[in-house]
């Protein structure tokens, strides 16, 4: 369903409108059976990263927020500055490439049954935009998971969990798009320093999944 933004001056460009994306009830049970089924096993292969937040029973936004707060105060103890840098993944759900994600379960140890099920989920799919005038004509949609389904923040939650890495002197956590990183050192000029050094080494293990952050999103504090 495609759905007018009210307010907007103009409608000639789609960012003015917004979609709403329906999904069969039936195929929803399925895949919160396979979501429930895969969660499991990627915990039991260290699939997902403990830092990887919301999405995933028991790690909520309280959980973030509190990680963050008691390291940064730790690091603040021996008088160290502390920077965080802020970064949200640019259309995270719509970059979701189904080669990448095939690989990425078949080298984390999942099941072939399971990476199957995924498989034959995310790929042949179609979707038909509804709206006044619209010809009402499949198109097929070969990336991306698609919006509304239970098993989709999983999905993209393993697609993106290869992007973090460990700091020495300091911490990457993230909340499904978003990432913060967060370091310490005797001074803010060397923590920004760091972070860009950081930023480079996340960016391009980023440019490999296919996925960008947005930078008009991005925030610095210290």
């Amino acid at each position: 369903m495609v759905l007018d933004k009210p307010g907007k001056p103009s409608y000639e460009s789609p960012s003015s409108f917004r979609t709403i994306v329906l999904i069969r009830t039936i195929s929803k049970i399925l895949e919160r059976i396979i979501a429930t089924r895969l969660l499991a096993a990627a915990r039991l292969t260290g699939l997902l990263h403990p830092n990887q937040c919301r999405s995933l029973p028991g790690l909520s936004t309280y959980d973030a927020c509190l990680t963050l707060t008691n390291d940064v105060r730790t690091m603040q103890r021996p008088r160290l500055k502390v920077s965080s840098l802020f970064l949200a993944i640019k259309a995270g759900f719509n970059n979701v490439d189904n080669n990448t994600m095939a690989r990425i379960l078949r080298e984390g140890g999942i099941s072939p049954y399971l990476g199957s099920c995924v498989l034959s989920f995310s790929g042949e799919r179609s979707c038909t935009l509804i709206f006044q005038g619209a010809p009402g004509i499949p198109a097929p949609v070969n990336a991306g998971a698609p919006q509304g389904s239970p098993i989709s923040p999983l999905l993209f939650l393993l697609y993106v969990a290869p992007l973090h890495f460990s700091i020495p002197r300091g911490l990457m956590i993230s909340y499904v798009d978003d990432f913060a990183l967060t370091v310490a050192s005797l001074s803010y000029r060397g923590n920004i320093r760091r972070l860009q050094q950081l930023f480079e080494r996340l960016e391009s293990k980023a440019s490999r999944l296919g996925v960008s952050f947005s930078v008009a999103k991005t925030e610095l504090i210290h």
